[in-house]
């Protein structure tokens, strides 16, 4: 499961700073203008008509609406209306982060690599000195006792 984790991090790490900036935009352009707007609404006693009016206005300036909420003392508002908004965001958010996660141990490993084995267990076989090249920084001694076949899958480049 480790490894999952490990390659969903490794695959979305430029994603990773999207989604905060992201979550930010929200909190300030989004959040702010609902919580601001549901508070004036509730005062007045109109709800849906004053909530639509007072959006619209706050949702053109929400840099003042943000800074209103904190000098009016709706600020307990707006962290309810936030973790909210953060509870589906990051619901949204786990869901990529699991389509993203690799299938299994082996998904980004290429084939034909040495990056299956570890700690240099390949030269318990292989050579990383001189014989066949097999890949990068593994060969096929020659003078190995036994059988020395290669099997070469590809093609080769004449140009």
């Amino acid at each position: 499961m480790n490894y999952k984790i490990r390659g969903a991090l490794k695959r979305n790490r430029g994603n990773l700073i999207i989604f905060l900036i992201l979550w930010l935009f929200i909190a300030v352009v989004i959040v702010a203008p609902i919580s601001h707007s549901w508070h004036i609404s509730k005062q007045t006693q109109e709800d849906m008509g004053v909530f639509i009016d007072q959006f619209v206005k706050d949702i053109s300036n929400p840099l003042d609406t943000f800074k209103n909420i904190f000098e009016e003392g709706m600020a307990e508002e707006y962290f309810k209306t936030l973790g909210g908004a953060t509870l589906i965001f990051g619901i949204f958010f786990i869901v990529g982060m699991i389509k993203t996660a690799p299938r299994n141990e082996y998904s980004d490993i290429e084939h034909g690599s040495s990056d299956w084995s570890q700690r240099g267990e390949q030269y318990k076989i292989l050579s990383n000195k001189k014989g066949i090249i097999l890949a990068e920084g593994n060969y096929l001694p020659v003078d190995k006792r036994g059988n020395v076949n290669v099997l070469v899958v590809g093609r080769f480049w004449f140009w």
